[in-house]
């Protein structure tokens, strides 16, 4: 399956702390990530897209895992982590927050974000491929039932119709 997305894990220099964005359309804190464009490699992909939504230039230190969705709620994703060569956080159109959080201490996350981060922590080589069982149409409801407007702005966004406020 070919990845359509990727997902950054960037770390403090301890591993204490990891780097995470809230976003404009779903106000929700996750890891930096996005969409990876028509003949661009993911590793490229990674990289523009943690610039462009926290400022930060990285590198790619190592893949850390290939997610495979087992529904339309998600894409084929690269996970990567990645170290700050430079810049400064800065929020963007698509974040309304940059900051690390002390992995102890981490802001509630829609899944899979959680365990991305472990897994990122954690890397083994080779990277897992793991399916994305957590995005699921059951844990969909449950997330539409507790919080009914971000789930209408997360499927708005799918559509390609993003609130950006």
């Amino acid at each position: 399956m070919i990845p359509k997305s990727v997902a950054g894990a960037v770390f403090s220099k301890s591993r204490t702390e990891v780097l995470l964005i809230k976003r404009r359309d779903v106000p929700v804190w996750v890891l930096p990530g996005g969409g990876i464009d028509a003949e661009e490699l993911p590793e490229a992909a990674i990289v523009r897209e943690i610039l462009e939504e926290t400022g930060f230039h990285v590198k790619v230190v190592r893949k850390s895992g290939f997610y495979l969705p087992i529904n339309r709620l998600a894409k084929p994703t690269l996970l990567y982590e990645c170290g700050i060569e430079g810049g400064n956080a800065a929020i963007s159109s698509e974040t309304r927050s940059v900051a690390f959080f002390p992995l102890a201490n981490l802001p509630p996350m829609p899944p899979p974000y959680q365990q991305w981060v472990e897994d990122a922590r954690t890397a083994i080589d080779p990277p897992p491929i793991k399916t994305l069982d957590s995005l699921n149409y059951r844990a969909a409801l449950k997330l539409f039932l507790l919080h009914p407007i971000l789930m209408l702005r997360f499927l708005l966004a799918r559509l390609g119709l993003p609130i950006n406020t």
